[in-house]
């Protein structure tokens, strides 16, 4: 996904921080960008809805059409619908790349999967979207471990910007991880009300 707009203009109009740099310049300025972004806005439920759902996308940088993907999926899950989503795209590599501190924002996880860093199981995987299952063994590949961003991440450079979910088995001195067991909705660091993006492709 190459998306020309910033990152702190894209931040601002979704009304959250993408990435650790947006979260200065959203505290300096809370309110979307342009001349009219003090102004008041009417919202329809639909603009609500659409909003929610343009948020859950850009936490984990996907297409629109990734994201009808992962709600189809997700509808056929029992349980509920919203909190299925949720799990879906959690379970994205480059989403657990973030999670698991060897990333400082989705947009490196997706540039390091994208550029052939990362294996699953002994493997080279460079689809972002590749679906991790419990008990799958990603780590950064030997012949990429000497590079800076992953020498940071070894450090726990990255691991600061945010705590180690529970559904991960984290080394980060082998630069590896391993997903343990399908996340709980409550434990996914996104900010999201699922149900209004569930009410979204259902309308």
């Amino acid at each position: 996904m190459n998306q020309s707009r910033p990152k702190v203009k894209k931040s601002r109009a979704l009304g959250i921080a993408l990435t650790p740099k947006a979260v200065k310049y959203f505290e300096a300025r809370p309110y979307p960008p342009g001349e009219h972004g003090r102004g008041r806005k009417q919202n329809s439920d639909y603009k609500v809805r659409l909003l929610e759902k343009q948020r859950l996308r850009a936490q984990y940088d996907i297409s629109e059409r990734q994201m009808a993907r992962a709600y189809d999926r997700a509808r056929k899950v029992s349980g509920k619908t919203g909190e299925a989503l949720i799990v879906e795209l959690e379970r994205r590599l480059d989403a657990l790349v973030l999670r698991a501190g060897l990333a400082r924002t989705i947009y490196q996880a997706r540039q390091m999967v994208v550029h052939g860093h990362i294996e699953v199981n002994g493997h080279k995987v460079d689809k972002p979207s590749f679906r991790v299952t419990p008990d799958d063994v990603v780590m950064v590949r030997e012949r990429s471990r000497a590079k800076t961003p992953f020498q940071v991440a070894r450090e726990g450079g990255w691991a600061g910007e945010g705590e180690t979910p529970k559904y991960l088995q984290v080394n980060l001195q082998a630069l590896a991880f391993r997903l343990d067991r399908l996340p709980n909705r409550r434990e996914v660091p996104v900010i999201c009300d699922e149900q209004l993006v569930v009410e979204y492709y259902a309308r």
